[in-house]
């Protein structure tokens, strides 16, 4: 599969003729397989990493590789999910996730038994000849994530994919990824406003400061989830009332606090 290697990671945006620092080095492997959640204040760059990640911006300084090779474009190792759907509007729902896998040239039966796979495990039977305008947010965004793991890359990178939704919509989609993350694990690199959302999810969560972003602090989630016997089927609502859960989620909210509190001086 695939590592994502941040490496002394600088980031300056030029705006009216005056330079701003956004990233300032960020060093940051996401393993084979891990599921990585990255939370800040706004503003802090979360957003530019994963672009730099997809090969979509790049660093001022500094290199990000996925496995032993700098990124230097988009590719179909790497998927992104993005917070606004971005599908094919004049496609029905298998055919959007049809797409990526016809650019691929794979055969037709090919193609249909992956398609039919992921359609079943994103809950998607019998919406196969729907359009986007006839779904619901959270049914458009299921079929966005859908095409991603269907493209069977190496890396998925998630910015912010269920900000547009609803709570309770949410919450759905959020015990739907976390069944697929742990049945088809890839290597996952999930920006997220949401602490709960992050704690829930990832493996680990990296915290990062105000302006200029740097890592402030990384938080292992996965090995508190296995010694509490969290599993892909536990209700988020029974997740969050153990006292393990609480003790992470109020380790992230209390270190997100003091850089809004010391951003406000």
């Amino acid at each position: 599969m695939a590592t994502i290697h941040f490496t002394d990671v600088t980031r300056i945006f030029s705006r009216d003729g005056k330079d701003f620092l956004s990233l300032d080095g960020i060093n940051l492997t996401v393993q084979d397989r891990e599921f990585v959640a990255v939370v800040g204040p706004s503003g802090c760059g979360k957003t530019t990493c994963m672009r730099m990640a997809a090969g979509l911006e790049f660093p001022t300084t500094g290199t990000v590789k996925v496995n032993d090779t700098i990124v230097t474009q988009p590719g179909p190792d790497r998927a992104v999910v993005f917070q606004q759907f971005a599908l094919f509007p004049w496609k029905s729902v298998y055919e959007n996730i049809d797409f990526g896998l016809r650019s691929k040239g794979l055969p037709q039966a090919e193609r249909h038994q992956i398609t039919t796979h992921y359609i079943g495990l994103m809950n998607l039977q019998g919406y196969e000849s729907a359009y986007p305008h006839q779904l619901s947010g959270g049914m458009q965004q299921r079929v966005a994530i859908a095409r991603a793991y269907a493209l069977d890359p190496q890396v998925l990178l998630m910015d912010e994919p269920f900000g547009a939704l609803d709570a309770q919509t949410r919450v759905v989609m959020q015990e739907e990824l976390v069944k697929l993350a742990r049945k088809n694990p890839r290597t996952v690199l999930f920006i997220t406003h949401s602490v709960e959302e992050a704690v829930y999810l990832a493996d680990r969560v990296v915290i990062m400061t105000s302006r200029p972003g740097k890592i402030k602090e990384i938080l292992d989630v996965k090995s508190v989830r296995e010694s509490q016997s969290w599993d892909a089927h536990s209700k988020i609502e029974d997740v969050m009332d153990l006292e393990s859960f609480v003790h992470l989620r109020s380790r992230v909210w209390k270190s997100l606090r003091e850089e809004h509190a010391g951003s406000d001086h």
